[in-house]
């Protein structure tokens, strides 16, 4: 990737949500205190199930990988946009858009992939409990992380290589706060078929596909609960899928709201949107999990007193 393409284009200027000085001096304060109770809320769930033993098992393994990627995901994005709406030097080079994009597009994809993997984990331990500790083995759990980083890497460098064919002229103002596809593809003077084609196949199996895998396995779910006789099996066996439940709802409903359409109808009213999926949802998914969770409100509360003993040791 060098730092220009075919058609001369060096850099692309990040124009953000709004031109007014009000208001983006607002925007500065609350993407920068988004982000900073993202990476806090992140750490602290990826640190309790590090150093918690009693969080270390296939459902809590894939939460600290998403916790993961949500914190990569935010700081791909947000710090750029923090500088661009601080500073008056809005520009971003032509590689480094390509990166923001490849990291994107690899992140959400992975995101995607490990709350199918999360569902698949629910699925085995309400609907075959037995057998629980046999089927979700380490060895288990890894090739299917390692899979998911592996179809995501596919996925983004496909793109990526892709948007590298693509000729720009005219205006290189993008009026967002990251460099994204569709925006990329709204700027382009040259045919872009292929990168729709590709686009379409590779969307619908990344995203498609696991969200038809988490659907039937919710199905069974909801069958194999109903099917507990007590009320109280009923609750418990439900809340330990409830919150990850809501983070594919939020993730999903978000997600839907930008490219549930045509890229001809895509505008900047789509900003809210991307900003949900792109900011909020990371920033959520630490509170919903920890939300009502036990055993992840003992982890951090050891944690963090943990620090503070040794403190003041």
């Amino acid at each position: 990737m060098d730092g220009v393409n075919n058609s001369g284009v060096s850099e692309f200027l990040l124009l953000g949500i709004s031109d007014s000085p009000e208001q983006q001096w607002v925007l500065f304060w609350m993407f920068l205190s988004m982000y900073l109770v993202t990476v806090v809320g992140n750490v602290l769930i990826i640190l309790a199930i590090s150093f918690d033993p009693r969080l270390h098992t296939p459902m809590y393994f894939f939460l600290a990988n998403l916790s993961f990627t949500d914190l990569f995901f935010v700081t791909n994005t947000i710090p750029k946009m923090l500088v661009s709406l601080q500073s008056q030097n809005k520009a971003i080079s032509y590689a480094g858009c390509l990166t923001q994009l490849y990291f994107l597009v690899s992140l959400v994809a992975l995101d995607n992939l490990i709350l199918a993997t999360m569902a698949y984990d629910r699925y085995v331990a309400i609907c075959r409990p037995l057998h629980y500790t046999m089927v979700m083995s380490l060895g288990l759990c890894i090739m299917l992380l390692t899979l998911c980083w592996a179809l995501s890497v596919f996925y983004g460098l496909t793109h990526t290589l892709l948007m590298t064919r693509v000729t720009f002229c005219g205006s290189q103002k993008i009026h967002y706060i990251f460099c994204e596809m569709y925006v990329l593809l709204r700027l382009a003077c040259s045919n872009t078929e292929v990168n729709h084609i590709v686009l379409i196949a590779t969307g619908c199996f990344i995203f498609l596909t696991p969200l038809g895998f988490m659907i039937m396995s919710y199905v069974r779910i909801v069958r194999a609960i109903l099917q507990i006789p007590s009320a109280t099996g009923k609750y418990k066996a439900f809340s330990t899928c409830a919150s990850h439940l809501a983070v594919v709802s939020l993730f999903y409903g978000t997600l839907g709201m930008v490219y549930l359409q045509p890229l001809q109808t895509y505008s900047m009213k789509d900003s809210v949107a991307t900003v949900m999926y792109a900011v909020v949802t990371p920033m959520m998914n630490p509170f919903i999990y920890s939300l009502r969770n036990k055993d992840m409100h003992g982890a951090l509360r050891r944690l963090l007193l943990g620090k503070v003993f040794q403190r003041l040791t």
